[in-house]
């Protein structure tokens, strides 16, 4: 069978502040910005889920939409939405949460989910004009 990728955007608020703990604040402000600020700062991220894989010939489908959107409001939105990422997020205990950790962390939380021999890719987005790829480890 042929293969397809199929794609979903789901869309999460949160709040997260760019500090490493480990680096003093003039660091963190001179590393971060204003994306250190002491009393965080939020996003409206969208995420683009894509899967990849052989066209089902029963059904027509590499995945079913709706079932891939019914996996991304369990397995992340309802860990992500309208959160404070860095004290909130067990998964960002010991992770700053950049676009580019939170990409890897909801691609490592959402792959064990997925029926086996699909591939998966994220797209998300932090702004209109900034986004972050991540493909698998």
């Amino acid at each position: 069978m042929p293969t397809c990728s199929v794609t979903r955007r789901v869309h999460f608020n949160a709040a997260h502040r760019l500090v490493n703990p480990a680096r003093d604040e003039a660091w963190n402000r001179e590393t971060f910005g204003p994306c250190a600020n002491e009393y965080y700062h939020g996003h409206n991220y969208e995420l683009d889920v894509t899967v990849t894989g052989a066209i089902d010939p029963e059904t027509g489908y590499v995945m079913d939409l709706s079932r891939l959107k019914a996996l991304c409001e369990e397995v992340l939105l309802r860990e992500l939405d309208h959160r404070n990422l860095n004290l909130e997020v067990p998964w960002f205990r010991d992770l700053i949460p950049t676009a580019e950790n939170i990409a890897v962390v909801c691609w490592r939380q959402l792959k064990p989910h997925l029926p086996p021999g699909l591939a998966l890719h994220l797209r998300l987005w932090e702004t209109p004009r900034n986004w972050v790829e991540y493909a698998g480890d």
